[in-house]
């Protein structure tokens, strides 16, 4: 697919996605959604890196989703839009690769749904965060009612949802939205680095660490801590064996092995 919205740039074994839209500040509309879909595809099926980055060009990493393509909408279209929007960050977040959102502005309604669909949010000084649907006379529609209550907690999120507020990087940090932030011009380049060293530890342990913390979560505490163990013992006979004697050895793991 001849991608028009979505830049895909290739470093190593790290990918930085960069949604292309800034005149309209990077709207998530249909082209959009159908470009990720085709992009999350192509990853699952490859798997031809280890760590993926996503940010915005321009002054905003998404302002929402596209109000003037939601505006035309019935009842059953707008059940459909929000069903897109759902299942696209579904596969995203489902990836078994960690994925990084790189936060550089504005992230609001579909925007914001988009980082929380990711693994880890680094974010820029200025970036902006918000569920603003409430002041549209909308609720979120891509999992945001869902997914800020499960990082942030039931208070917080009923706070910031229904009131329409939007909250600076320093009250996302604060609040456990975001896990680090950087100066804008450091950004990109802070998140590539924390994609690289992830890069480089052992794959099968980062693709099993993220599936246990992913899928334990809403698991009863003693169905994770069985699941934990099997993964543990299969990767003790597997890549373990070089990481451990590697470690022994006092030389950097050849996970190629």
């Amino acid at each position: 697919m001849n991608y028009q919205i979505i830049k895909p740039e290739r470093f190593g074994r790290v990918e930085l996605l960069t949604i292309s839209r800034p005149a309209s500040l990077n709207a998530l509309n249909s082209a959009f959604f159908a470009e990720l879909v085709d992009y999350l595809d192509y990853v699952v099926t490859d798997e031809p890196f280890d760590v993926l980055v996503i940010t915005g060009e321009g002054k905003a990493f998404a302002a929402g989703a596209d109000i003037a393509e939601m505006a035309g909408l019935d009842h059953e279209g707008a059940r459909r839009f929000s069903e897109r929007g759902q299942q696209t960050f579904l596969m995203l977040e489902d990836l078994p690769i960690p994925v990084i959102a790189a936060v550089n502005g504005y992230a609001l309604g579909g925007g914001c749904e988009l980082s929380m669909a990711c693994d880890i949010r680094l974010a820029s000084s200025n970036a902006l965060f918000g569920q603003p649907e409430v002041n549209l006379g909308l609720v979120p529609g891509y999992a945001g009612t869902q997914r800020l209550s499960r990082l942030i907690g039931l208070g917080g999120s009923l706070k910031w949802i229904l009131s329409g507020l939007n909250m600076d990087a320093n009250e996302a940090y604060r609040i456990g939205l975001v896990q680090g932030i950087s100066e804008p011009e450091k950004l990109i380049e802070d998140a590539l680095a924390l994609a690289r060293r992830i890069a480089t530890r052992g794959p099968k342990a980062v693709r099993a660490a993220k599936f246990l913390l992913r899928k334990g979560f809403d698991m009863s505490f003693q169905k994770a801590l069985d699941m934990e163990k099997e993964h543990f013992a299969e990767l003790f006979n597997d890549e373990g064996i070089e990481g451990m004697k590697a470690f022994l050895e006092k030389r950097k793991p050849s996970w190629e092995l």
